[in-house]
């Protein structure tokens, strides 16, 4: 029983790779200033943008809380677009262009996961 909980599990996750992948590649076609040169790269940077939220951004979260508070969580936005642009130094073939675009992006990245996890059932 618990062998096919795994392979759901593993299928969950290819799912999960897939519509992050899927994301990021609709997000360059919304987001002037934001390329990824295919698919390829575009299920690279959502394996390390997970990599990064998972443990970079925590981190940088808990640091920054008075200042989340004070803004009264818009400065997380910021901190969103700063694990995208570290993603875009770590994998050459994503880039984005400007600060601007990596917020602009951000915004758009965040609608369309949300979208996805909405008609995946995972909201």
């Amino acid at each position: 029983m618990s062998h096919s909980r795994n392979n759901l599990g593993l299928l969950g996750l290819f799912v999960h790779l897939f519509l992050s992948s899927a994301a990021v590649m609709v997000m360059t076609y919304l987001v002037p200033g934001v390329t990824v040169d295919g698919w390829t790269t575009a299920l690279i940077v959502a394996i390390v943008l997970g990599i990064v939220n998972v443990t970079i951004r925590p981190i940088l979260l808990i640091l920054t809380l008075p200042v989340n508070i004070l803004t009264l969580g818009f400065f997380t936005l910021l901190i969103n677009a700063l694990m995208l642009l570290l993603v875009d130094s770590l994998v050459t073939t994503f880039t984005i262009s400007s600060f601007g675009s990596a917020i602009l992006a951000t915004i758009v990245l965040s609608i369309i996961t949300w979208f996805f996890d909405l008609l995946s059932g995972r909201e």
